[in-house]
């Protein structure tokens, strides 16, 4: 597959927290990373305002993504998918723009359903 990790939002949050269980204080940088992540985790910080990142959805997500032929080449897009979970063709269309993935209308729409089927 890759030799990259790739984490969601609430992995780092969950990552920071344990660090200062395990140290008793992080840096600025991690403090202001924390607050981020911590923010982009819950349900306020997805675009539509719904759905709380989970581990485990990430994961799964980003497997099932991984299996389509045309993002399984973009281990790094399929992760930004999976972490943001976007619900309309226009969001998805925007992030697979970042690598030139050319996917019509109907394609995009399967990537949505499977989104939907691991997030809602």
């Amino acid at each position: 597959m890759t030799d990259k990790e790739f984490v969601d939002f609430a992995t780092v949050r969950d990552r920071l927290l344990e660090a200062i269980e395990r140290r008793g204080e992080i840096s600025y940088e991690q403090t202001m990373a924390l607050q981020h992540a911590e923010w982009k985790a819950s349900a306020s910080g997805h675009p539509s305002g719904k759905i709380k990142t989970d581990p485990a959805v990430y994961s799964s997500l980003f497997v099932a993504l991984m299996e389509n032929e045309k993002l399984k080449q973009y281990p790094e897009v399929s992760s930004k998918i999976a972490e943001l979970s976007p619900l309309t063709v226009s969001d998805l269309r925007v992030i697979i723009a970042s690598k030139r993935i050319a996917m019509d209308t109907s394609e995009i729409e399967e990537v949505i359903t499977v989104i939907r089927q691991h997030v809602l």
